[in-house]
């Protein structure tokens, strides 16, 4: 996978998390994912590919933090489509 562009993450971070840099490096795509998702700026699709994760594991992910694939503005919405399923 190529990459755009690179981000430095300053060492006294990295040791402060007690974490590998490229881990890190992970947990911020997957942040970044999420907010994306949330703002509707990328599909389910492109989000899971930047989190480097399969739908599927990105919609589990996403419930981590109670954010669900489902948005209906309204209740009215939500029935209509379950009265269509």
């Amino acid at each position: 996978m190529g990459s755009i562009t690179q981000i430095t993450i300053p060492e006294s971070i990295a040791l402060s998390l007690r974490e590998p840099v490229e881990k890190i490096g992970l947990e911020m795509k997957r942040a970044l994912a999420i907010i994306y998702y949330c703002d509707k700026k990328l599909s389910l699709g492109q989000c899971s590919e930047l989190a480097e994760m399969t739908k599927a594991e990105f919609i589990k992910h996403l419930s981590k933090y109670n954010i669900s694939i489902f948005s209906y503005s309204s209740e009215d919405e939500l029935l209509e489509d379950i009265a269509n399923a």
